[in-house]
């Protein structure tokens, strides 16, 4: 059996930076095992599987693994999986079927290898939980506990599909000083996968709203997450100053790991209350090859 795959970094522009991914284009047949041990060979924080789609309208059907689990929804794998649809199907929108549900995607071709693409959340961002336990977090972060908020935003839990929990923090030197603290982390950190979406406003950088930072999920730190900035979305709109209208954030996550990513965050509401958000960033073909796992 033999698989072709390509790999691609998401949220730039640029080869060798931003969140690596793998796309296995072809995936249909395989059982789930096989799509779990493919995505464990990789070793990256996400693999892509293509399927065909169960809808006559739409594009392909996407199944999404880490190397531990499948997730049923992810935004670098939609970034890059339209990317490479709208590439290879030479289309300027996709339709994608994900565990989670349907979601339309709009690309631009950028050149043969790479272009952006954005997308509407399948499923709004919703607070699933409060986290008032300031000390705790603070110590499984390595930071103080004046450390912990920024200007209004304080720590909760929110799900646009995978549940995280956000912590704002002061400034970005705070945010750069996170050390892991792995003893009390699960405890803390207690909800489904126990991942921490740490992040602060940043007002001196010119080129981005936010900065962000993600330990959890069983990869240590990932260099740009699409569904945590979905979740992230709920708590920016509570605290975005509009009953109705829309705001647009750029944020910026992998700095500190060197592996810069950009994210375009976009939210609206109507009468106050939270109707649509979306994800955009660009991605690149990096390299193709073929799994080659015998008869």
């Amino acid at each position: 059996m033999k698989l072709d795959y390509l790999l691609l970094d998401v949220f730039t522009d640029s080869p060798l930076k931003g969140n690596q991914l793998a796309v296995v284009t072809k995936g249909d047949g395989l059982l789930d095992g096989e799509m779990q041990a493919i995505a464990r060979e990789f070793n990256l924080s996400e693999t892509v599987f293509v399927l065909k789609p169960k809808g006559e309208r739409n594009t392909a059907a996407i199944r999404i693994f880490t190397p531990h689990e499948e997730l049923p929804f992810a935004g670098h794998p939609t970034i890059g999986s339209a990317v490479v649809l709208g590439l290879h199907k030479k289309v300027t929108a996709v339709r994608i079927e994900e565990k989670i549900g349907l979601v339309t995607a709009l690309f631009e071709k950028k050149d043969k290898r790479s272009g952006e693409a954005r997308f509407g959340l399948p499923m709004l961002p919703g607070r699933v939980a409060e986290l008032n336990n300031t000390l705790g977090i603070a110590q499984a972060l390595g930071l103080e506990v004046e450390d912990i908020g920024c200007d209004e935003y304080r720590p909760a839990v929110f799900s646009a599909g995978v549940p995280y929990h956000l912590v704002p923090v002061r400034n970005a030197d705070a945010l750069k000083r996170i050390t892991v603290n792995n003893a009390i982390w699960n405890t803390v950190f207690k909800h489904e996968h126990h991942s921490a979406y740490v992040f602060t406003l940043t007002p001196n950088e010119p080129d981005n709203d936010l900065a962000a930072r993600m330990f959890g999920m069983g990869v240590g730190e990932d260099p740009g997450t699409g569904s945590a900035a979905a979740s992230l979305i709920g708590l920016l709109s509570e605290h975005a100053n509009l009953a109705t209208g829309q705001s647009d954030f750029v944020l910026r996550q992998g700095h500190e790991m060197g592996r810069p990513c950009r994210i375009s965050i976009q939210l609206r509401k109507e009468q106050g209350e939270l109707v649509h958000g979306g994800i955009g960033g660009h991605a690149v073909i990096v390299g193709e090859g073929v799994l080659d796992l015998g008869d």
